[in-house]
């Protein structure tokens, strides 16, 4: 199996382990990866992650966030971007998600940043995805 795709694996990786209320899940790594793993844990998704080194690419190891009813903080999580059709902005037109309940995650080049970071340094990029 070929994968095309490594961030959308990466996403629907995280989607089916909140669905299934895992406590943690595996993911092969990459720079990019760790990236938005990052930010994920920085604007509090996820309660925590771990790079591992398996000798290999390496894996990165999430532990995901629930609230008190047992419902994963990430609602949603949707790859914008794909490889058949790449979607870029300017500063101006970054997109709100959710009215700015959720984020966007954005390939800059000055590194991935949020939409919100990016609106403020006013710098466009690739839109990865939405989380919410």
């Amino acid at each position: 199996m070929s994968m095309t795709d490594p961030i959308a694996d990466y996403l629907t990786r995280i989607r089916n382990a909140v669905k299934a209320n895992h406590k943690k899940v595996d993911i092969p790594a990459s720079n990019l990866k760790r990236e938005i793993t990052r930010i994920l844990y920085e604007k509090k998704y996820i309660s925590n992650y771990v790079n591992i080194d398996d000798g290999k690419q390496g894996l990165i190891r999430i532990y995901l966030k629930y609230d008190e009813r047992e419902k994963g903080t990430i609602g949603g999580i949707k790859r914008i971007s794909k490889p058949g059709r790449r979607q870029y902005v300017d500063a101006d037109h970054i997109p709100r998600v959710m009215n700015n309940l959720g984020i966007s995650i954005i390939s800059t080049s000055r590194g991935v940043k949020t939409g919100l970071q990016a609106k403020k340094e006013r710098i466009g990029g690739e839109v990865l995805c939405y989380v919410w």
